[in-house]
């Protein structure tokens, strides 16, 4: 390649290129928005000219860019206005935040609020909605459990959604009501939430563009170079508003936009299939719910939850319908994106897609890359059946550490041989893909390769070994979950996941070698910078990197 075509050059560093034909490099050349050369100093520095910016990365760590493969980004942009209630250690510490807000917001306006977690408190059971009344009685009150499978609402909130002892839980839906008086409590789960949801206040697509364009740098700053947006709402606000900061150049992220099952017909008819877009925003697929969440004991489980002996968690759908729109989609070339925690959930859409598989193989149709949302815990006769279907098991490793303490209450300890089970679904040969949740966790990578590899919280808990230590895996198999995982998932590994030439140049220095440094260092490790597109889009303060 002719030397002035070379925009940019990074040298003396450790790259990691997650490239099979050459996976470590001390140099990288970029033309463009594209790798132009991989190797050794000697050999990149020759391609410079005096306009090509080069950088010495002093011996620090390159590795490919990081891509969420399961991440909410339009809701968590949107959710920083929230009160957050992630860190509250009790329920007097939520309500107590419930009523400051209260005094600062004028009556009758909703007050919004995310992360509250009861399996955390010494009490364990639901909270109600006289908790809330006692504390903002004059406003509506709405606030998101954790895991954003149920809601936690005051009676105002209730009134104006016309939510009464009369009202029948929705299909694939719970309202938990008084054993007593067959009264709403105000905890509402899975389907129910939209009845009180639809009444609050939509964002427009203006405030979400905003929101978004101010979001955009905290990804950055996490190494995020792309993100596989779960989901949307039907009235497609999240594809609108990447779609306009796409059109404006402002769009600093590469997006896999997965579409929600209420417009799978809108999408059907208008023919768009998976991969329909560009390299900054295209189509991935279309979303579903089996069931609901551990947290809100939801989850679809085979045997019942180990302290709820009646309780065999929600399916949000039915499995005879999940299979019929299963088809449609798959007919359309639509790739299916299936959330399924319980072993339950999950058994009945491997029973799906197989169905789907053999229908695409008898037709000669393209085998799309579907995937499981979760897989959170599995029957062992399932283990393999990924595999074998060829789907991709998109996982999120920070939800094994956090859940661990509830995941056993729940589901007790045998069940918890297959939870997270990152090393069996390897071993027979699954392809993984990782992401964060957010909001539901952090969109910390470095959390999440510190997880994988250890299953142990930052504060060391469980023990040296971790918790269900037999499904660590390696560095560079979570490293690779983080980057060519979630490219093979979309379709994507042509362009993107591997430091290779002709791919798209989105990179992430670090302060330090993951793959080499100790373990516990994993979480102490920086990111000094981000390149998107050959573009430097985030620079440590502190590390003068460019």
């Amino acid at each position: 390649m002719p030397a002035h075509q070379i925009d940019l050059i990074l040298f003396n560093g450790r790259v990691h290129t997650m490239d099979a034909a050459l996976p470590f490099a001390t140099a990288v050349a970029v033309s463009g928005e594209r790798i132009a050369a991989v190797g050794t100093d000697k050999e990149i520095q020759t391609l410079g000219h005096p306009g090509t910016l080069i950088i010495d990365l002093r011996g620090r760590t390159l590795v490919p860019g990081f891509i969420d493969a399961h991440i909410h980004f339009a809701t968590w942009a949107l959710h920083r206005q929230h009160l957050d209630l992630s860190d509250a250690p009790a329920l007097e510490e939520i309500l107590a935040r419930v009523a400051a807000r209260a005094k600062e917001t004028p009556p009758g306006t909703w007050i919004l609020g995310d992360g509250f977690d009861p399996n955390a408190w010494s009490d364990a059971s639901w909270p109600t909605r006289q908790m809330l009344d006692a504390v903002a009685p004059k406003h509506p009150v709405l606030l998101h459990s954790k895991d954003h499978h149920s809601i936690w609402v005051n009676s105002l909130a209730l009134q104006l959604a016309g939510v009464t002892r009369e009202t029948p839980d929705p299909p694939g839906g719970r309202i938990l009501r008084d054993p007593a008086t067959g009264e709403p409590t105000g905890f509402l789960s899975e389907a129910a939430t939209g009845l009180v949801k639809r009444v609050v206040p939509r964002p427009t697509v203006e405030q979400l563009v905003a929101a978004l364009r101010e979001a955009q740098p905290f990804a950055w700053q996490a190494g995020l170079t792309g993100i596989h947006e779960a989901g949307d709402h039907k009235e497609m606000s999240a594809l609108r508003a990447f779609q306009i900061l796409r059109h404006s150049g402002e769009l600093g992220l590469r997006v896999v936009q997965y579409i929600p099952a209420a417009q799978l017909d809108t999408f059907v008819q208008a023919g768009v299939q998976s991969g329909f877009g560009d390299e900054w925003l295209r189509i991935g697929g279309v979303k579903f719910f089996m069931d609901g969440a551990l947290g809100s004991r939801t989850a679809l489980m085979l045997q019942p939850y180990e302290d709820e002996p009646d309780n065999h968690g929600v399916a949000v759908i039915e499995k005879e319908e999940m299979w019929e729109r299963a088809l449609q989609a798959s007919r359309a070339g639509l790739a299916l994106c299936v959330h399924a925690i319980g072993d339950r959930a999950n058994r009945d859409i491997l029973d799906v897609l197989e169905a789907v598989r053999e229908e695409e193989r008898a037709e000669g149709r393209p085998v799309l890359r579907h995937r499981i949302e979760h897989v959170q815990v599995l029957h062992p006769d399932d283990l393999p059946r990924l595999a074998r279907l060829d789907v991709i098991a998109s996982m999120q490793p920070i939800h094994a550490t956090s859940d661990m303490v509830m995941a056993e209450r729940h589901w007790g300890r045998e069940r918890c041989r297959l939870a997270y089970a990152w090393r069996s679904l390897l071993n027979v040969g699954t392809h993984l893909a990782f992401g964060s949740d957010a909001p539901v966790e952090p969109f910390d990578v470095m959390a999440g390769i510190y997880a994988a590899v250890t299953r142990r919280r930052p504060d060391g808990a469980p023990g040296p070994s971790g918790w269900q230590p037999q499904e660590r895996i390696t560095r560079e198999e979570a490293l690779r979950a983080y980057t060519l995982g979630p490219a093979y998932a979309a379709g994507e590994e042509g362009i993107k996941g591997s430091i290779t030439p002709g791919k798209l140049a989105d990179m992430v220095v670090l302060s330090q070698d993951i793959l080499t440094c100790p373990a516990e260092e994993i979480l102490s490790t920086r990111i000094e910078a981000t390149i998107v597109g050959g573009r430097i889009v985030y620079r440590d303060p502190e590390a003068a990197i460019g």
